[in-house]
C-alpha cells in the first residue's frame, strides 16, 4: 500500500465528548475576536446602565418625590430616559456585529465543509446520497444560524446581566436576594434535562431531514421523474415521500415540546417572584422585622424582574447550545474525514508533458468498510461484492507510450473502469504504481495532473447553464472562437448555431434538452477545450446508436489525434484501430496486441468480436 494512503474513515471516538466539542465551536470564533471584544464591551455598558436605572427609581421614590426636590427629580428621570436610550442603542450595535460574525461563522463552516467534500475520493461519493451531502450544507449549518449569530453575544450579555443585577440586589437588600434566588439550582438543573432530550431529538430530525432531502433529490430529477413515470411509481414515491414527511412533523412536534411544560413552570415561577417579594418584605414588617423603605422594595422589584428575562433567556440558550451539539456533531463528522487522496507535502510539477502512461504491477481493491455501493463502477459493482476477497485488479502491467492508444476490452467486472481512473486518482491503487513520464502519479501535483489527464465518461454531466459556461467549465477564459473550433472538432458546432440563442442556450437540469449523441459531443468538445495530452475515455459510446455512434466516434477521433489515449470499451468496433489491445478477466491481463494479432491468437477477444458481430444485426 502506497504510504499515503489513509485507511478508511470511522468516526472518531470521542465524536460524543461535549468539551471537546466545545472547544472547537469557540474556536470558529477565534479569528474575530476582535469584534467580539468590541461586543462584550458593548454588553458591559449596556448591563451598567440598565442596573442603574433601578437605583434611580430608589432616589426618586426615597428622596426627590418625599423632600420635593424638583431639580434632583428632573435628572433623575433624564438619567431614566438616557439610559433607555443608551441601551437601545448598544443593543442595535450588539446585534450588527454578532450578527455579521455569525454569518461569517457559518460562511467558514459552508466552506470549509464544501472544500473537505471537493477533496473526497470518488469512493466517497459513491457510497453517499447526494441529498445527505446537500442537507449538511443547508440545513445543519442553516439549523446553527441562531446558535452561532445571537448565541453568543446572548450568552455574554445576558450572564452580564445577571451577575450585575445580582450585585446590585446584593446591594440594596440580600435577605430579599437570597429569597429570591433560591430556586436557581433547581431551575438550572432542569434546564439541562431539557437540553439534554432536545439534543438526541435534533439529532434524529436532522437524519430525517437529510433522508427526505435525498429522497427529493432523487426522485425530483429529470431522470427520477422519467423513472417514476415510466415505471408507474409517481402514487407510490408521493406516499413514501409523505411518510417520510410524517415522521419529520412528529420529530419537529417532539423537538418543539420537549421540556415546553418543564420551561413554563419555570416562567411561572419566575413571574410569581414580585408577589413574593412583597409577601416577605410585608411580613418581616409585621414580625418587627428589619424596615425596608418602599423606594427599596421597589428598586429590589424592578431589579428581579431585571434578573427575570436574562435568567430565563440564559436558561433557554444553554438549552438551545445543547440542542446545537447535535447540529456541530453532524457537521464536524464532515470536516473530520479523512482525505484519502492528498498531494505530497512537496510534489512533483511538470511544466511539459508528454503523455507516456504505465501501469506496474498495479493491484487495486476496494475497502471492506466501503460494502453497500463504495467504488462500484458501471457493471463492475456487483462482482465485487461477491468476492470481496478478490482484487478488481491484480498484477496489471501495461505500458502506453506516448501518442499511442490502448483499447481496455473484457467482460462485465472486469476492473475496466477503474484501471482507467488510476490514471487521474480518482482511485489510488492499494500495490504497485501508476506513471505518467515516469513519475508516479501519487508524486505529481493536482494541477498537473488536471492538465495531463482528461476524462470523457458514458455518464455525460452538463450543467444548468449555457452551452457556453458548460465548455468554458474545461477553461474559463476561452474565447468565442476557441469554443467554435472545439464544437466543430466534436461535430457539434451546426447544431448550436442552429438554435435560437445559440450558445446561449441553457441545456437545462443535467442536459436534458439535448440527445445523448450531442450531450456526448458537447462533452468531447468540452475536453478538447481543455487540450489535455492523456485522455481516457470511458465507454463514451456504448449508450449510443450505431448511427450517433458513428458520429460521435468522429468526434472522438478528432480529440484522440496525437493525444495518449486509453479507452474503456464495451463494443470493439470503436478499438480495432488502437495501436495495444488489452483484454482484463477477472483484474488480469488476459492478452494483449493488435487487432489482428488477437483474432489470430482466437482467445478471449476473438470470441468478444464474434459475439459483437452476432449482436451486429440487432442494434
Amino acid at each position: 500500500m502506497h504510504p499515503d494512503r489513509e485507511a478508511s474513515w470511522t468516526p472518531p471516538a470521542d465524536a460524543a465528548d461535549q468539551p471537546r466539542q466545545v472547544r472547537r465551536i469557540v474556536a470558529l470564533f477565534r479569528p474575530y475576536r476582535g469584534r467580539l471584544a468590541v461586543v462584550g464591551l458593548l454588553v458591559g455598558a449596556s448591563s451598567l446602565v440598565s442596573v442603574a436605572t433601578p437605583f434611580l427609581l430608589k432616589e426618586t421614590l426615597d428622596v426627590a418625590i418625599p423632600e420635593g426636590r424638583t431639580g434632583l427629580l428632573g435628572l433623575l428621570a433624564l438619567g431614566m430616559i438616557l439610559s433607555a436610550v443608551l441601551t437601545s442603542v448598544f443593543g442595535v450595535l450588539q446585534t450588527l456585529i454578532s450578527t455579521t460574525v455569525g454569518q461569517r461563522v457559518m460562511h467558514d463552516l459552508r466552506t470549509a465543509v464544501y472544500g473537505r467534500l471537493q477533496r473526497m475520493s470518488l469512493a466517497f461519493f459513491t457510497r453517499t446520497r447526494t441529498g445527505e451531502v446537500q442537507s449538511r450544507i443547508a440545513n445543519d449549518i442553516g439549523g446553527m444560524q441562531a446558535t452561532v449569530t445571537s448565541t453568543a453575544t446572548s450568552l455574554v450579555s445576558n450572564f452580564t446581566s445577571v451577575v450585575a443585577t445580582v450585585v446590585a440586589m446584593i446591594a440594596l437588600d440580600w435577605r430579599l436576594t437570597v429569597v429570591s434566588l433560591l430556586l436557581l439550582p433547581v431551575f438550572v438543573w432542569i434546564s439541562r434535562r431539557v437540553g439534554n432530550e432536545r439534543k438526541k431529538i435534533t439529532t434524529q430530525r436532522q437524519k430525517q431531514m437529510a433522508a427526505m432531502a435525498a429522497t427529493v433529490t432523487e426522485s425530483l430529477s429529470v431522470s427520477g421523474i422519467l423513472l417514476g413515470r415510466t415505471m408507474g411509481r409517481s402514487d407510490s414515491l408521493t406516499r413514501s415521500f409523505a411518510d417520510e414527511s410524517e415522521r419529520l412533523v412528529d420529530l419537529e412536534v417532539r423537538a418543539n415540546m420537549a421540556g415546553r411544560w418543564r420551561m413554563a413552570v419555570i416562567t411561572i415561577v419566575m413571574a410569581a417572584m414580585p408577589a413574593v417579594i412583597y409577601w416577605t418584605a410585608g411580613m418581616a414588617l409585621q414580625l418587627g422585622g428589619p424596615d425596608v423603605s418602599i423606594g427599596t422594595i421597589v428598586a429590589f422589584v424592578s431589579l428581579q424582574q431585571g434578573l427575570f428575562r436574562p435568567t430565563v433567556s440564559l436558561l433557554s440558550t444553554g438549552v438551545q447550545i445543547q440542542t446545537s451539539l447535535a447540529l456541530f456533531q453532524r457537521i464536524f463528522e464532515y470536516l473530520d474525514l479523512p482525505i484519502d487522496i492528498t498531494e505530497r507535502e512537496n510534489p512533483v510539477h511538470l511544466d511539459q508533458i508528454k503523455g507516456e502512461v504505465r501501469f506496474e504491477d498495479v493491484t487495486f481493491h476496494y475497502d471492506a468498510a466501503a460494502d453497500g455501493g463504495e467504488g462500484t463502477e458501471a457493471g463492475e459493482g456487483a462482482e465485487g461484492k461477491a468476492d470481496r476477497g478478490r482484487p478488481i485488479l491484480d498484477g496489471v502491467d501495461i505500458t502506453v507510450p506516448a501518442g499511442n492508444s490502448l483499447a481496455v476490452v473484457g467482460p462485465t467486472g472486469a476492473g475496466k473502469s477503474t484501471l482507467g481512473y488510476l490514471v487521474p486518482r480518482l482511485y489510488d491503487v492499494t500495490g504497485g504504481r501508476v506513471t505518467l513520464d515516469g513519475v508516479d502519479v501519487r508524486d505529481l501535483d493536482f494541477d498537473t495532473l488536471a492538465r495531463a489527464v482528461g476524462v470523457v465518461s458514458q455518464e455525460t454531466y452538463l450543467f444548468h447553464a449555457s452551452v457556453a459556461d458548460n465548455l468554458r467549465f474545461a477553461k474559463p477564459d476561452a474565447t468565442d472562437e476557441e469554443l467554435h473550433a472545439a464544437a466543430r472538432a466534436a461535430q457539434i458546432h451546426d447544431h448550436i448555431a442552429a438554435l435560437p440563442d445559440g450558445y446561449d442556450t441553457v441545456v437545462g437540469e443535467r442536459g436534458h434538452r439535448f440527445s445523448g449523441g450531442e450531450k456526448q459531443r458537447l462533452a468531447i468538445a468540452r475536453t478538447i477545450l481543455r487540450d489535455p495530452p492523456v485522455l481516457i475515455l470511458d465507454e463514451a459510446t456504448s449508450a449510443l446508436d450505431t448511427r450517433t455512434e458513428a458520429a460521435v466516434q468522429q468526434a472522438i477521433d478528432a480529440l484522440s489525434a496525437n493525444r495518449t489515449t486509453l479507452t474503456i470499451a464495451h463494443r470493439l468496433s470503436t478499438v480495432r484501430g488502437a495501436d495495444q489491445i488489452v483484454v482484463l478477466d477477472q483484474g488480469r491481463v488476459a492478452e494483449r496486441g493488435t487487432h489482428e494479432e488477437l483474432l489470430e491468437l482466437d482467445g478471449r477477444y476473438a470470441a468478444l468480436v464474434r459475439r459483437d458481430a452476432r449482436l451486429e444485426p440487432t442494434r
